[in-house]
């Protein structure tokens, strides 16, 4: 299995030092992937009394700027959005935004793209909750076209492109795409068009990847075409010999990676997180290698 982790980004603060530090401590211990999560605006607590995670207070840093930024300053571990909330954003300026982060760091760029949930969210950036999966359906066809095209005419139900190019394209031709959720259009989704699933969290995923085989099989590919990358979420309550045993049983049941997030656990600095990074990654020995 591969290893990655969460960037904690809503404690880590604003210090451009302390999210260089704690990056490539993460390169440097091995991990193979860092993912950062996304939010744009949040609601004010006062107002919206029943948001959770998602409020005014709580600190999202952007992840394309923040993945150019790291791109400098590391060199090996790939940079994974879990997930980007695509059908916020226009589809061409995510294509070419995404496109300069892979050429920046070299090709290290995973998209992960999800619906999110928030309706002050999507209000505020004026798009419609809706209609946000039929969207994202056609926004991953767009861009893997933008990326892979010297010139892209596509009309769609959401989209008009009338032989336009964006340029620089990325080094990746496409970029991988990762979905996120557990859903069932979420599930269907990974298996028809997905190169990798993040599911949030749980412990038996054997059933919602026996629903991504399905939907591989019926469009025409297989499940061994999908990365499956669970996150541990919660790793204080528990300790190695469960986050092992844990990995273990998601890799016996299809799961090439797993993801360590170190947020809400009360750590009060980036050398916490990072040692609770250096923990997870020396219990994971056993399951480290090929999947």
């Amino acid at each position: 299995m591969q290893l990655g982790i969460v960037f904690p980004t809503t404690e880590i603060g604003n210090d451009p030092i302390a999210i260089r530090d704690w990056t490539q401590g993460a390169e440097e211990m091995g991990y193979d992937y860092v993912l950062f999560s996304d939010h744009i605006v949040g609601g004010n607590p006062l107002t919206y009394p029943k948001i959770r995670g998602n409020n005014s207070t709580t600190p999202y840093h952007e992840p394309f700027v923040t993945m150019g930024f790291l791109a400098a300053l590391t060199s090996r571990i790939k940079l994974t959005t879990g997930v980007l909330v695509l059908p916020q954003r226009q589809t061409a300026l995510a294509a070419k935004q995404a496109a300069e982060v892979d050429l920046l760091s070299g090709g290290r760029l995973i998209l992960g793209v999800g619906v999110g949930n928030s309706e002050i969210e999507y209000e505020a950036l004026r798009e419609n909750l809706h209609d946000r999966g039929r969207r994202l359906d056609e926004q991953i066809e767009v861009l893997r076209l933008l990326w892979t095209q010297p010139a892209v005419t596509f009309h769609g139900k959401y989209h008009d492109l009338s032989d336009v190019a964006i340029n620089p394209r990325p080094l990746q031709r496409p970029i991988p795409i990762w979905v996120g959720g557990r859903a069932d259009a979420v599930l269907e989704r990974a298996g028809r068009v997905a190169d990798g699933w993040v599911p949030s969290s749980g412990t038996d995923l054997a059933p919602m990847i026996e629903k991504i085989a399905r939907a591989a099989e019926a469009a025409g590919r297989s499940i061994d075409d999908v990365l499956i990358a669970p996150r541990l979420m919660e790793p204080l309550e528990s300790g190695p010999e469960e986050w092992l045993a844990m990995a273990e049983a998601w890799r016996e049941q299809g799961a090439g990676c797993v993801f360590l997030n170190t947020r809400g656990q009360g750590l009060k600095s980036v050398q916490e997180h990072l040692d609770l990074g250096e923990r997870f990654r020396d219990a994971m020995g056993p399951v480290v290698g090929p999947s």
